[in-house]
């Protein structure tokens, strides 16, 4: 039994799942505040799904990119889950979770999260018979983006955030919009993708564990220009 948190985005979703079927998940997409949300709605839905928290063998948890405030809370709250319970960590990529909502797909999924000013924040995976990264994360203009999407020869389908704010510039270049329910992040996707790595034996410490932010945040490129200057 694995529990699987996402605070990436505006999104806050848990979940809970076995290697074979998702038993619960709770998402929704509003401006919460996911410090004061995330622990009561955790809690409310492993007793609505009628499990016990000793029944919880695993944490899966989204580690970005994304949100720079909303990781560090889905962080520290499964760090300490795992710590206190004694059970493997997984730490996930926000983007091949959202590739996993469109698995089995057969088709090449195109992840995409804002990174601020023009820039999205993309990946590129396989959703054919098994489930594998094309191309690597990066942050960079949407048209660079979706220009080398297009290269791979297979057909494309945009997931994330972004897929909604880039929708023109998506479907005139050929790519296709996942539906509605499948573009947000979810922690059922999140779930799958960690049985995955448990599977696989690529757990990680949750003394260690750090967020993927892929760029510094804006605070510490500001921090570290004025002190350049002084």
């Amino acid at each position: 039994m694995l529990l699987a948190i996402d605070t990436s985005s505006l999104v806050l979703s848990c979940a809970l799942a076995e290697e074979d079927r998702l038993i619960a998940e709770w998402t929704v997409q509003k401006r919460l505040t996911h410090s004061e949300q995330l622990i009561p709605h955790m809690d409310e839905l492993i007793k609505e799904a009628g499990v016990s928290k000793k029944d919880i063998t695993a944490v899966a948890v989204s580690i970005g990119p994304g949100s720079f405030t909303g990781l560090r809370i889905g962080l520290a709250t499964a760090k300490m889950l795992s710590y206190i319970w004694k059970v493997p960590l997984a730490g996930v990529d926000t983007l091949e979770a959202l590739a996993w909502n469109m698995a089995g797909a057969q088709a090449f999924i195109l992840p995409l999260l804002d990174a601020q000013r023009g820039n999205v924040y993309a990946a590129l995976y396989g959703a054919f018979d098994e489930m594998w990264q094309e191309e690597k994360e990066e942050a960079a203009p949407i048209d660079q983006v979706i220009e080398a999407a297009l290269t791979h020869g297979g057909p494309v389908i945009a997931v994330g955030e972004c897929a909604d704010k880039y929708k023109d510039k998506l479907v005139s270049a050929g790519i296709k919009l996942a539906p509605p329910h499948s573009r947000l992040a979810r922690a059922g996707s999140v779930a799958m993708a960690g049985l995955k790595k448990i599977r696989e034996g690529k757990t990680d410490s949750p003394l260690s564990i750090l967020p993927n932010y892929i760029r510094r945040s804006e605070a510490e490129v500001l921090w570290e220009k004025q002190h350049r200057k002084s």
